[in-house]
């Protein structure tokens, strides 16, 4: 990332001293490093605003991403759950929905489908 670019994505009124933009500077370009396939801005952009939230001394941050980590977690967990039941009702319970079309509506892969239906070791 270059300076200019970085000025663009932080605006005027970022605060940073020129050894925390230098700082940040860094860290965008190792971002980048990291998160090298164009599908990737998300990442890219997030764990840029992490880097300028520490770097600019904000507090918490390490533990809101905690929290949002868990909470996501949890979230997948009961998504996971409902889905399971969901295939075992539509696919070999009182539906008559096909393996591979539930795996395509629950964007999940069909031998996951079969494992819950126990029709393939645990997933």
């Amino acid at each position: 990332m270059q300076r200019y670019e970085l000025d663009a994505w932080l605006g005027d009124d970022h605060g940073l001293t020129e050894e925390q933009l230098s700082d940040l500077l860094w860290q965008a370009d190792e971002i980048e490093l990291a998160y090298p396939d164009p599908d990737d801005e998300d990442e890219r952009t997030a764990a840029l605003t992490v880097a300028y939230r520490i770097i600019s001394g904000e507090e918490g941050v390490v533990e809101e991403l905690a929290r949002a980590r868990a909470q996501a977690k949890a979230a997948e967990i009961r998504a996971l759950a409902g889905l399971k039941r969901a295939a075992i009702i539509q696919v070999s319970g009182i539906g008559t929905e096909s393996e591979a079309g539930f795996a395509r509506r629950a964007n999940v892969d069909r031998m996951a489908v079969r494992s819950w239906l126990g029709k393939r070791g645990k997933h």
